[in-house]
């Protein structure tokens, strides 16, 4: 089961790593319009559902997160709200997994 969590911290930096790569190159060949990338998201039906569905899951996530978040009075796995909403749901989610699945502290 250890080797799984450490899986798991593994797709986190790699949800952090590789989407960021084509965000910036875009960002970087089109000036900082980050309104032109939030166009870009809609261009077409394709675009759009994944879009969607994404932003979806982003919220379902950070319901997760929260209500989980409380009822174990473990306030770290907060910090991956912000990081799914300002990298993607490739980072947020992994490291949530692998947060979570640390062993818990002997009472």
């Amino acid at each position: 089961m250890k080797y799984l969590r450490y899986l798991f911290l593994g797709l986190a930096i790699w949800g952090s790593i590789h989407p960021m790569f084509y965000f910036m190159r875009w960002i970087l060949a089109n000036d900082w319009d980050w309104g032109g990338m939030i166009d870009a998201w809609y261009v077409n039906d394709s675009a759009t559902g994944l879009t969607w569905d994404l932003t979806i899951s982003a919220i379902a996530l950070t319901l997760w997160i929260l209500i989980d978040s409380a009822r174990r009075r473990d306030a770290l796995g907060l910090v991956c709200i912000p990081l799914t909403f300002g990298i993607g749901l490739s980072c947020g989610l992994p490291l949530y997994i692998f947060l979570r699945s640390r062993p818990s502290k002997a009472a």
